[in-house]
């Protein structure tokens, strides 16, 4: 029964947000009433799990939580948003439009360079959501639909998350496990070089049918797809099992897309295909692009810059309240580089304090309904960690599964993302189990922490309030359960299909 009672807040989620088509903000709230009344009344929150603080102030411990963590998510999409908005009131998101024609006239062709090259970079180099809010717009501008962009989006930089905002999500399993961080990249990044082709293919699936008057997916068009995933995977699975788990996302990435761009110039010279096409002046291009640019070179600065890492790191917001708490470093998240970005950006591009102004005003305006999903989402998420529900649901699957267990394996780094949001977070939540798990059944605990390592980054396409935080960058808010819909069943077939490669060949 209890396994059922805790079950029921993500499966109303699912319900609402897929079947009836609610938007986040009512679903959240309907599942955050269920996590509650089962946390209290099933689990003892507050009287048996914390009983020195009272179920009252368990769960104001717990609501807490996640309004701190609403607003560390709410301040790197603010900052992207302005960023899109400077680029529409500049005329920049035309410059580079144009500058990709120059590279390929064909739609899909550069779809597939900004929903897997351009946000698995961003994915490796910040991570925390930052590729998805940055290409959903893009897309839009470029023709796609509001659903078909988001949706692209959240598929495309799925693969970069296990080693996203330089190899975050593997610390702590790093912590808590014997193995070594080249070991568990090693063993993590075999599951996405032997499946990751089949993200890129689904994009391009989705895309041909997003664009009016799409055709298929012809033999030319598998060719570049499949030539797109082997030219980020191969790179992407040296670095992993060689370098580390730092810069398989951001250095396949990079090499992957200077790979396909060399190609496709190739392929247009010796088309002759180029006559007709404005060409677009180094400097133009250059001051277009220079919130972007900005944004990878104090990313790059900060990361790999380990002095300058450690000093930005110092600096702490923390606060503490019996088992709940929260920390961020305001001067190395994300959204703080974004922010410094955006005003590099304008700075390049001579952009009037009256644009730079109007731009954050709408984007403001726009953030109440985000916050309200946002904090119905975090709400439950914490609720359900802290009461101890996620933990009985990861229980009751090991002892279900017994030896089928790595088939099942990933599929609980999956529903720790989808609850906490973070590939990190779920790492976090069940890395201990799943070694424990694998010692209790007598199996290999690298295979199955390298499969948690999978799904967590799995998880990041269904997360729903990764979803609504994706949506708000293209003003999507109400709609997210049409997303969910057309990325569930891609998170389930890929999850699956590590499940069969951990159960097979490890």
């Amino acid at each position: 029964m209890t396994v059922a009672l805790a079950a029921l807040p993500v499966l109303a989620i699912l319900l609402l947000m897929v079947g009836l088509r609610w938007s986040a903000a009512r679903a959240g709230a309907v599942g955050l009433l269920l996590a509650l009344a089962s946390a209290w009344f099933a689990f003892g929150f507050g009287s048996q799990v914390l009983p020195e603080l009272g179920a009252a102030r368990a769960t104001g411990g717990a609501l807490l939580e996640a309004g701190f963590l609403a607003l560390t998510i709410l301040w790197i999409i603010f900052p992207a948003l302005c960023i899109h908005e400077l680029q529409l009131r500049t005329g920049a998101i035309d410059v580079l439009r144009q500058a990709m024609a120059g590279l390929s006239d064909d739609p899909r062709i550069l779809a597939l360079l900004v929903a897997w090259f351009f946000v698995l970079f961003i994915e490796g180099a910040a991570g925390f959501g930052t590729s998805v809010a940055l290409a959903a717009p893009f897309l839009v501008t470029a023709g796609f639909g509001r659903v078909e962009a988001v949706s692209i989006a959240l598929i495309g930089h799925a693969v970069g998350v296990s080693f996203g905002a330089v190899g975050t999500p593997i610390l702590p399993q790093l912590a808590v496990t014997p193995f070594s961080g080249l070991e568990l990249a090693a063993v993590t990044a075999r599951y996405h070089l032997l499946l990751g082709w089949l993200m890129p293919l689904v994009v391009m699936l989705l895309v041909t049918r997003a664009l009016p008057g799409g055709q298929g997916l012809s033999l030319r068009l598998l060719g570049w797809t499949l030539f797109a995933a082997f030219a980020f995977l191969l790179p992407f699975f040296l670095i992993a099992t060689f370098v580390g788990p730092e810069l398989p996302t951001l250095g396949g990435a990079l090499l992957g897309a200077l790979a396909f761009v060399a190609l496709l110039l190739t392929m247009r010279r010796r088309s002759r295909a180029r006559a007709g096409v404005p060409t677009v002046a180094a400097g133009a291009l250059l001051r277009a692009a220079a919130p972007y640019l900005a944004l990878v070179a104090l990313v790059l600065l900060t990361r790999l810059i380990a002095p300058l890492k450690t000093a930005l790191q110092g600096l702490t917001l923390d606060w503490q309240l019996a088992a709940f708490g929260g920390s961020v470093a305001p001067l190395y998240h994300p959204g703080s580089l974004l922010l410094a970005g955006f005003f590099l950006g304008a700075w390049v591009q001579r952009a009037a304090w009256a644009e730079l102004a109007g731009a954050m005003a709408r984007v403001l305006g726009r953030l109440l309904p985000v916050t309200l999903a946002l904090l119905a989402m975090l709400g439950l998420s914490r609720v359900m960690v802290h009461a101890g529900m996620i933990d009985r649901l990861a229980e009751a699957a090991a002892v279900t599964a017994g030896s089928l267990w790595p088939l099942f394996a990933p599929f609980v780094g999956v529903l720790g993302t989808f609850v906490t949001g973070s590939a990190t977070a779920s790492n976090i939540l069940f890395s201990d189990f799943q070694q424990a798990t694998a010692e209790r059944l007598a199996l290999p605990a690298l295979p199955l922490l390298g499969a948690q390592g999978f799904g967590a980054a799995v998880g990041n396409i269904i997360c729903p309030h990764n979803i609504v935080a994706a949506s708000a960058t293209v003003e999507l808010v109400g709609r997210e359960g049409e997303v969910l819909r057309r990325t569930l069943w891609v998170a389930g077939v890929y999850a699956l299909a590590g499940g069969l490669l951990a159960w097979l060949l490890f």
